[in-house]
């Protein structure tokens, strides 16, 4: 599949098949987010894969009951530390959490081109993802997803047009 039918079919998955993920497809994806572009190019990224049972389900008590992350092969959660990240950032920002969402993003094409479902996750209490994973301060969990097989076709739901939300020369 070409580059831009990869980025219009990829889709948020929540159902998952109870199937293991080929160790080199894994590792191709971690490669992606590997080179992901970041803030001066710091990388001051982790990502953890979460396969133990146990860590997955309280990791889905600390994403308020999102199943599928259970359901998924495993999790991967992406932390950033927020200290070493570029720290000027539209000059008022650290770059932390964009860079996390880059490395993430690339991650989540990479995973969706050999075939394996994955759904952004955002809706997560971070202190409880970052001791349940042992994470240490300053890194902060940027966002996380469930990797795996999908169980189902998941449906398009459709996005705005192009004209409502592009502007030229300015904001119109």
């Amino acid at each position: 599949m070409d580059f831009y039918q990869l980025i219009k079919t990829r889709r948020s998955v929540r159902k998952y098949l109870d199937k293991p993920v080929e160790e080199e497809k894994l590792i191709r994806v971690l490669n992606a987010a590997r080179v992901a572009p970041s803030g001066k190019n710091i990388q001051a990224w982790k990502f953890i894969v979460v396969r133990d049972q146990e860590l997955k389900k309280k990791i889905v008590v600390a994403a308020k009951g999102q199943k599928s992350l259970d359901e998924a092969y495993c999790i991967i959660v992406c932390c950033v530390d927020e200290t070493r990240a570029y720290q000027g950032h539209g000059n008022y920002m650290s770059s932390f959490a964009v860079d996390g969402a880059i490395a993430l993003d690339h991650l989540i094409l990479a995973a969706h081109y050999e075939g394996l479902g994955t759904c952004w996750i955002g809706a997560f209490f971070e202190d409880q993802v970052k001791e349940t994973l042992k994470i240490p301060d300053p890194y902060r969990v940027v966002a996380m997803t469930p990797l795996g097989y999908a169980a189902m076709e998941p449906k398009d739901l459709g996005r705005k047009p192009l004209e409502e939300i592009i502007s030229f020369d300015g904001w119109e």
